[in-house]
């Protein structure tokens, strides 16, 4: 498929001109990927994509080629791969909203089942960062919760939650780590979420953290970072949670400063 016999089609949610540069160049893993975009919205959720060689025939491309483009659309999280099955058509990407939604409200509403593994429930001393964040005294115990989230028993996240000892005293007694912190939270021990400062980013895992979520490395996620306060204003926890970029994409309503 010549890149210069590629005509781009408009579509109001994807780049502008598809993508294609003004003087019309365009690399040919580029021109092979916007057309096996069609060819996945054709095919539907699950379905498997072509063989290797019947796609290179079809794109007149070589093999490396088309691994540049399938490999580009895995990361994006439109196509999966499955060790010794192939590759298949992913389904759409978790929304979570960034809101004070928990992730379990926020997985409920698009009715995916939510779960998490429990990798650690300890107590630790707070940093100068975590001291300032949660504004307590370096060296002040905090309740430290390290758990993997779950959609649908896949694996999709690691979520790192810090809260002041002195304020939860009985937390660890009280809460089951494989339900809903804010429920516990809100519902057990009486505690009002107001608002939160949260931070997004991209990054890449450490070689823990993919073994935990069980990615690769290279995959780019999403990371958190998120302060919740109380309605007098006082910090209630600290947050850090990493998300997959090829399952999870995050929405926002904004509204305009009086």
């Amino acid at each position: 498929m010549p890149a210069s016999h590629f005509v781009p089609q408009y579509r109001a949610d994807g780049p502008v001109r598809a993508g294609i540069p003004e003087h019309g160049r365009i690399p040919r893993y580029y021109a092979v990927k916007t057309e096996l975009l069609w060819l996945i919205e054709a095919l539907g959720e699950g379905t498997a994509l072509p063989s290797e060689r019947e796609l290179a025939e079809r794109f007149s491309v070589s093999r490396v080629t088309l691994r540049q483009a399938v490999g580009e659309l895995v990361l994006e999280g439109k196509l999966q791969r499955r060790q010794g099955s192939g590759t298949y058509v992913a389904p759409p990407k978790l929304v979570q909203p960034l809101s004070l939604v928990s992730y379990t409200e926020g997985m409920r509403r698009q009715g995916v089942a939510p779960a998490r593994s429990v990798i650690t429930v300890e107590h630790l001393p707070a940093d100068d960062v975590l001291a300032r964040d949660l504004r307590i005294t370096r060296g002040d115990t905090v309740v430290h919760l390290e758990r993997v989230l779950l959609a649908d028993d896949e694996r999709v996240g690691l979520e790192s939650t810090y809260l002041p000892e002195a304020r939860f005293p009985t937390l660890v007694e009280v809460f089951d780590p494989t339900t809903s912190l804010y429920a516990c939270l809100t519902d057990r021990l009486g505690v009002v979420f107001a608002e939160a400062e949260e931070r997004v980013e991209t990054v890449l895992t450490t070689p823990r953290e993919a073994l935990l979520i069980g990615t690769n490395p290279a995959l780019p996620m999403l990371l958190l970072h998120r302060v919740s306060y109380d309605e007098d204003g006082a910090p209630i926890e600290r947050v850090r949670s990493l998300y997959r970029g090829d399952r999870f994409s995050f929405v926002a309503r904004l509204r305009a400063e009086a």
